[in-house]
This record gives C-alpha cells, structure tokens and sequence, in this order.
C-alpha cells in the first residue's frame, strides 16, 4: 500500500513491487522489459496502459497511464453520446486535439472525445481521490496532450488518480444554432459533463474514490468549471473545485451568441453549410470579427435556457453547487502572457502614452489617464511595463475571481466556510504560471521552483482530499489569501486597494 498523501512522496521501489505484483528484479531495480502492461477491466471496457518510470533512474515506475480512453461520441454541433463500451490497445497513445487554429496540438479531429488516466504506481487498499484537470485555451484552443499536463507526478507524489480531458472547442463546441441544433451552444460544457460520467461510472476500477472527485482547470479550463456549478446535468458529478485564473461570472446571451453566429456564417461564406462544410473552412472562419468584442469572434457557453438557465456567478453564486467546496486562485500579474513585447501595447510603452495604451485592454469603462495617474501616486517608482501589467491584471484578469469569491462569501456559512483563495506571486507568476507548478512538471526546475511546486501540489492534494488546503476561509471582513511566494503566508486583503479602484466600475464578463 502506497504510503503518504502529500507531493513531495515518492514511492520506494519496495512499495512499487508489492503493489503492482511479481516481475523480475535486478541490482539496477525493474526492468521494464520484464512487465506485462498495466490492465485495468473497467465497466466501460478492457484499458492496456503503460507504466511510467521516473526520468532520473529510468527503472524505478512512478504511475499507470491509461491514454487515450474514448468516452463519447458525436456528430458535428449535436450532442455526444457515450461510448459504453470500448477496449484500448496496448501501449496507446493521447487521443486527437479538437481541431483549432494553429498547429501546436497534432494531430486533430473532429472525433477528439478522449480522456487520460494516471494512478499511482502501487496499489491501495483504501480508494484514491481523484482530480480531473480541463485544459485552458479559453474556449478556443487547447488540449490536455500538452506534457505540462502530465499527471505523473501529480499522481505519484500526491497518491491521488489524475484524469485529464480533451472536449470540442470554438464553433465545433459553442457555435449557438438552436433552430437548427437544440444542443448547439453547450456542446463542448455537454462533452465535459459526458466525461464525468464516465469518471463516475469507471474510476473505480482505477483505485479512485467515486464520492471525492475535484475538477480544477486553469484560465479556459477554470472558467469551464464555474459554467459546470451552474448546469444542472453537472449536479452530483464532482465534490470540489479548483479555478486557476480563470472564472465564468456571465454566461454569452443569447442574442450576442446570434450576432457572433452570424458573424461567422457570413466569414464561412454564403450557401456554405456548416454542417457539412470542410473542418478547415470552419476553423478558418473564426477570424471573424466579434461583433460585440472585436478581436476574433468569441465561443463559449450561452445562457440557451435548455442546458444553462442562469449565469454562473451572477446575481449571485449558483445555488447547487454551493455545498462544493472551492478554492479560487489568480497570479500576481496575468497579463505578462498576454503581450508579445516586441508589439503593440507593450513595444514602444513610456509613461506619455501608458493611458492611452491601457485604454483598450482593461475591458472596463472607466477613464485611463485617471488610472495611471491613482497607480502612479501609488508606486512611484514603477516603471511604465510594471504600471501597464498591474492596471490590465487587475482590471481585466483579477476582477472575476473577486467577483466568484465575493459571490460565494456573501451567500453566507455555510458557503463562505468553505471557499479558499491563493495568489501565486512567485517570480512575478504569469498566467499560466500555476499548471506547471500544480502538475509537478516545470522543465529543468530550480531548487526554488522545485519547493513551489512541491508547496503548491500540497496544497491542491489537500484540498482534494479533505476540501480544506491549509489555510483559513476567504471571508468579506478579512479577505483571508494564501500568497505563494518563496516566503509563503497568508495574507489580509492583498491588492485591497487595486481591488477598491476598479470596484468603482461594474464587471462585465468579456464574452457576455
């Protein structure tokens, strides 16, 4: 039995013999050569999976992975359907990415309905927690396939099961039809919600616990699990949530959501079906201009009063999920993943032109050069990128999760015992900064990252395992938060006096 709950656990290779059962053994460890691949008979099938062995001694196995499970499929802008039953062949590998712009993800397809499984080396007499990660890309792009997603280590040195998810993204997941396709809009929430099933139905067999499941997901994946706590096919399918930069106060209403269909039919083309049209036409005809936004079209979930009835967070947090546990995180400054600084707004940035430039991206009606000139009294030694980085994070990226927070807390105890906030400042955290951290991933990590990834899969392991990760509530009087930095604490109110500012303008939810 695997011993140890928390991240900075490795299994011995004693422990990784006596759970996994008799193969040859050498001075130099396990030889891979000598094992029978992982076999897992689960009622959705017979799953072959591989072993994964630490990248140091190449001998010692850290995991199972089970990749490339499929779990659903479906016809273009129509609801998925199970798959029930399934058999995975020896050795296989990640399933497609949902076709996309770009070609970072390879290889794509429409049929990318696939989900990943890591349990630790060793089995257990006592079931797992399990987390299951969604990706962020916003609703766009993305896929789990990236190696950042790897849950090896997050399985073996946290002694939980990892699933991670690939799901339809821009118009394949969220083009809004309804006359012509009733599921259309909420497809790709509708694939996340057919992958929980699953996981109800099977992790069992995986040694993971059915009754303690966490969804936790960063910027696009995060605000997939806000949308999820207020969709009533969701009730019941996950425990906990996790949100790493990314929330989901408004929903797209209907009518923005039929403006941007139309949009898009007009870039695909006149008399061009989409339903029929050639994947590359679709994916194409996402440069579209966002007729409410600008910027390329936006696609995600719409209030279609079918499968979404209310907004998640908005007037206030949605009533069936607020016996969930919640942990809300954000980094210190977002928008340094935003910008590439050889362009525009940040190429060329100086104090004269700072209001100017900030104008467009804080998403907020409110004026700029009164902006600049509050933060500059504030840090006044602030060099102008500095300035532009803290207006834009706290204006455009950090307001939603306040909003989440805010809306949870007020919905009373016992709501507001259990929701937690974290802020990782360290060295200036960007977004995205956090999923390597969590995941135990970081390429060639310094000692210092080495300790913050260790310190932050301690604290989501904790959480997932006993819907507490250390730390006291967040509350309206004290705004209690978890900062992690090298010199980790808790603090009162961090940025109260950024978050007083922008407080003076409404948040409206990009996208809505």
């Amino acid at each position: 039995m695997v011993a140890g709950s928390h991240a900075r656990f490795r299994p011995t290779r004693r422990a990784v013999l006596g759970g996994i059962g008799a193969f040859a053994l050498t001075t130099g460890g396990v030889h891979a050569t000598t094992l029978s691949p992982p076999t897992i008979y689960a009622p959705a099938g017979r799953y072959l999976g591989s072993f994964q062995h630490d990248p140091v001694d190449k001998v010692t196995i850290k995991a199972r992975r089970f990749a490339g499970i499929h779990y659903a499929r479906a016809e273009r802008f129509r609801a998925p359907q199970p798959v029930i039953s399934a058999e995975q062949a020896a050795g296989g590998g990640f399933g497609p990415a949902c076709p996309q712009a770009g070609v970072r993800y390879q290889p794509q397809s429409e049929d990318c309905l696939f989900l990943n499984v890591w349990s630790p080396a060793a089995d257990s007499k006592k079931a797992r927690p399990v987390m299951v990660y969604f990706h962020g890309g916003a609703y766009a792009t993305g896929s789990v396939t990236d190696p950042v997603n790897d849950g090896t280590n997050l399985a073996a040195g946290g002694d939980v099961v990892v699933v991670t998810v690939n799901h339809r993204l821009n118009a394949l997941g969220y083009l809004y039809m309804p006359e012509r396709f009733p599921d259309s809009g909420n497809n790709g929430q509708l694939d996340l919600i057919v992958a929980l099933q699953w996981v109800q139905r099977n992790i069992a067999s995986f040694g993971g616990d059915p009754g303690n499941i966490t969804v936790f997901g960063q910027s696009g994946g995060g605000a997939k699990i806000a949308t999820l706590m207020a969709m009533p096919a969701a009730k019941g399918l996950f425990h906990k949530a996790i949100t790493m930069s990314g929330q989901q106060v408004t929903a797209s209403g209907p009518h923005n959501a039929t403006k941007r269909m139309q949009a898009f039919l007009r870039a695909l083309g006149e008399n061009v079906d989409p339903a029929t049209a050639p994947i590359e036409q679709l994916i194409e005809a996402l440069s579209a201009i966002d007729p409410v936004l600008g910027g390329g079209v936006y696609m995600g979930p719409v209030l279609d009063m079918q499968h979404l009835m209310r907004h998640p967070f908005w007037p206030d947090a949605a009533p069936q999920s607020n016996h969930i546990p919640m942990m809300l995180g954000n980094t210190i400054m977002e928008t340094r993943a935003f910008y590439n600084p050889d362009k525009p707004p940040i190429a060329g940035l100086t104090m004269d032109n700072l209001a100017e430039r900030i104008g467009p991206q804080m998403r907020v009606d409110i004026r700029p050069d009164w902006v600049v000139a509050q933060f500059r009294a504030r840090y006044p030694e602030a060099r102008p990128l500095e300035l532009f980085h803290r207006i834009v994070t706290a204006a455009r990226s950090w307001r939603g999760q306040v909003e989440e927070a805010e809306a949870r807390t007020k919905a009373g105890p016992p709501v507001a015992d259990r929701t937690f906030v974290y802020q990782l400042d360290f060295e200036q955290a960007k977004h995205t900064d956090d999923i390597a951290l969590s995941f135990g991933t970081v390429a060639d990590p310094t000692a210092a990252q080495r300790a913050m990834s260790d310190r932050l899969m301690d604290a989501f392991v904790a959480f997932a395992r006993t819907g507490n990760p250390g730390w006291a509530p967040y509350d309206m009087a004290m705004r209690k938060t978890m900062i992690f930095d090298e010199d980790s604490r808790v603090e009162r109110d961090p940025r109260k006096w950024e978050r007083e500012l922008f407080a003076t303008v409404p948040y409206i939810q990009p996208g809505s």
